[in-house]
């Protein structure tokens, strides 16, 4: 759980900085948009472990609803991480291939988003019986709740930056930025927050 937490406090970190203006400035497309695909890398590889902590097995009918539902959740978001892979890999060929492209500043995808929505929702319905988990620490209420404010904030930056086919503009900027950043720093501070958890109970 102290690689998980790690990981996604790495990631999170990247995901934030890359949307600091300044440094976008200084990083240049190219620059920022390898920070975002390292940043989802590391959000990945923690969740991997997430999933893998769970039981590395799909759950079965003797399985409770609080764990079924804790298992979902690692899954599909390994599932999300996958695809924000993806994404974040495609931006910056397209930023190699042409920096001034409106396309090539990443945002969250509508998959990858969609995907962290529904584990959110599981993860919270997890925490309800979190007393019958494989570990009682697993989820906690501060954890899950920050991460689908954090998964809404990536739903949100996924709508605004949808690219208007007429005008070949982002339907907003600010918020593709803002949505990105708050979701990066609620996962963060949740990765932060269970780290404590684990450091206190070990």
């Amino acid at each position: 759980m102290r690689r998980e937490s790690w990981g996604f406090a790495v990631g999170s970190a990247l995901f934030f900085v890359g949307v600091i203006p300044a440094y976008a400035a200084w990083a240049g497309p190219v620059g920022t948009n390898a920070t975002f695909f390292v940043g989802s890398l590391f959000f990945t590889a923690a969740a991997l472990v997430q999933l893998l902590l769970t039981g590395r097995r799909a759950p079965d009918s003797r399985t409770n609803r609080a764990d079924r539902a804790d298992w979902w959740a690692a899954a599909i978001q390994f599932a999300g991480t996958l695809l924000f892979n993806v994404s974040t890999a495609a931006v910056l060929v397209a930023a190699l291939a042409d920096p001034g492209y409106v396309g090539a500043g990443w945002r969250p995808d509508a998959w990858g988003s969609a995907a962290f929505l529904i584990s959110s929702a599981l993860a919270v319905l997890a925490t309800k019986d979190r007393g019958q988990l494989w570990d009682r620490d697993a989820r906690t209420w501060h954890g899950t709740g920050l991460n689908l404010l954090g998964s809404i904030a990536f739903g949100v930056s996924a709508v605004a930056a949808f690219v208007v086919p007429s005008t070949g503009e982002l339907v907003s900027a600010l918020w593709a930025n803002l949505g990105t950043g708050i979701g990066a720093a609620c996962f963060f501070v949740a990765a932060l927050l269970a780290r404590r958890s684990i450091t206190r109970t070990s």
